[in-house]
């Protein structure tokens, strides 16, 4: 029995008395202590955000929001409420990622649901729905609808982020996995796009055939060399979809380089590609541009000073872009 499964359950007076700020016995497993003891654990065993993974599994174990947890601090879970949480807690301490344990993550201000057959939605990735969603208000298209292909849609946040904020987009969004399509159409259906979004199984685009050409084609694809692997969390590599994480190769330019050619014969005139990148392939995805049909427009960086997205264009450039 690990110290978790004793300390939950009946706390002895040698747990207690390791443990910084220590309550007496009389108080119970309250919320607040509950709180506090995890994001101990979590921090202990690595953790990144070790309070907020708390405060996350708590929420969805209660069934509340994470901002009632603060207005109830002085009460004690449920029995039912607290194995469940207990549950939740040694599989994150084992390094399974919270947002597989209760089921969704927040991308965009939008709630997705996930599961281990998808991609976890970071946020680094909403630059990339931010400057597809730029340019599509700015009207640099005359065409009436706008045609978007997402690559490798995952749950689908990208596309349907894109869907909210594009009443004249059109989306094929595309995926080499039939259950992440399935979770993307019901993520679709939840946040009422459906209508927008066409979902297809294709290896990048090679199996869509209409529309033949898009006015922007957008993805987060795998750009994590295989020679990476050993470097990745022990949460990222044991529990997410490797084929969404590398890139069939040593080098984490493989599936881009495939991707920019296939853009430059399906991108119409003018034409944008927008894709994420690793900081550390930046140079080499500049190159594959410059070595392409395509033109750089630029590399957007994340809020940590990092090169994470890359915007070309196919010319004649038909249509201008505007940058503040």
């Amino acid at each position: 029995m690990t110290r978790w499964e004793i300390s939950i359950n009946q706390p002895s007076n040698s747990e207690i008395s390791d443990t910084p700020n220590k309550p007496s016995l009389s108080e119970g497993w309250s919320i607040a202590r509950l709180l506090n003891w995890t994001a101990d654990f979590f921090k202990a065993h690595g953790a990144e955000q070790p309070r907020l993974d708390a405060e996350i599994l708590l929420a969805e174990a209660l069934g509340c929001e994470r901002i009632e947890l603060y207005t109830r601090f002085s009460e004690e879970p449920t029995p039912s409420q607290r194995e469940t949480f207990r549950d939740w807690v040694r599989r994150h301490g084992a390094g399974e990622p919270v947002a597989y344990l209760v089921g969704h993550r927040e991308f965009f201000s939008l709630r997705f649901q996930v599961s281990p057959a998808v991609l976890i939605p970071r946020p680094e990735t909403e630059h990339l729905v931010s400057e597809a969603i730029d340019i599509i208000r700015q009207d640099v298209f005359d065409d009436d609808p706008i045609w978007l292909a997402d690559v490798g849609t995952g749950c689908g946040n990208i596309a349907i982020a894109i869907a909210k904020h594009g009443e004249r987009v059109r989306i094929v969004a595309v995926d080499v996995s039939p259950s992440a399509l399935e979770l993307a159409a019901r993520n679709a259906h939840a946040h009422r796009v459906s209508d927008a979004i066409q979902f297809a199984e294709s290896d990048l685009l090679s199996n869509i055939e209409s529309p033949q050409k898009f006015h922007l084609i957008v993805s987060n694809p795998p750009y994590i060399g295989l020679d990476e692997r050993d470097q990745l969390d022990r949460s990222v590599v044991n529990f997410e979809p490797a084929e969404a994480l590398f890139s069939q190769g040593p080098r984490g330019t493989e599936v881009i380089q495939r991707l920019i050619d296939q853009s430059a014969q399906r991108l119409l005139e003018g034409g944008m590609l927008i894709f994420e990148i690793s900081p550390m392939i930046a140079d080499d995805c500049r190159r594959m541009i410059e070595q392409s049909p395509l033109d750089l427009v630029r590399i957007i960086k994340d809020l940590a000073g990092l090169q994470r997205v890359v915007v070309a264009q196919l010319p004649p450039a038909k249509y201008s872009i505007r940058y503040a």
